[in-house]
């Protein structure tokens, strides 16, 4: 397997998984388009992250707790974002971003949610036509943390519970529901893309 993206790996709870204790995945050039910056996986692991996988008789730790702005570098045919329409913008250079401060990149995914290594959202110009595809993190006092093109990072506490479900540290959680009227889903959309 060679990697694309800026890791590889889809993490799941399955003990039959090797990418959920991979790290390879995450510091090998092979598969990590950021590997050459770095040789430290735990980077992508934040601490208030407790999942774990058991295999044999020995639980791990999985990996990874960061996924990225699919907006941000991702292949066109594979985001969410175009999905919101043509006019939803895919950045691949930095000059393409408009709003360097507004933009994220990394953020904390919930541990039921994440798989990939991309966050996906859906934009919308329609508040009442808001969905969650990817559910953000809530391990930090119901917060998550998120890390932005210009070099900050916020930890943006999540307003409405439906973007707060419980962790159940199954990955049987449903992704892509719809949640209109949500401002945190409002939130992300602002923060993921801007339109053509």
């Amino acid at each position: 397997m060679v990697g694309t993206g800026w890791v590889s790996g889809l993490l799941d709870f399955s003990a039959s998984n090797p990418d959920n204790t991979n790290t390879l995945f995450l510091i090998d050039p092979k598969y990590a388009k950021l590997a050459p910056y770095h040789n430290t996986a735990s980077v992508y692991k934040c601490p208030a992250d407790k999942s774990t996988v058991r295999i044999g008789n020995t639980v791990h730790r999985r990996v990874r707790s960061l996924a990225m702005n699919q907006a941000v570098g991702w292949n066109a045919t594979a985001s969410w974002v175009k999905r919101g329409g043509p006019e939803w913008r895919i950045m691949h250079k930095l000059s393409e971003v408009r709003q360097t401060t507004m933009i994220s990149v990394l953020l904390d995914e919930h541990p039921d949610s994440i798989n990939g290594a991309g966050f996906a959202v859906q934009p919308t110009d329609q508040l009442a036509q808001t969905r969650i595809i990817d559910f953000p993190a809530s391990y930090h006092n119901g917060a998550a943390g998120f890390s932005f093109v210009d070099g900050h990072a916020e930890i943006h506490r999540w307003r409405d519970g439906r973007t707060t479900p419980p962790i159940a540290y199954t990955g049987s959680m449903q992704l892509n529901v719809a949640s209109p009227n949500n401002p945190d889903a409002w939130w992300m959309i602002e923060r993921t893309t801007d339109k053509n």
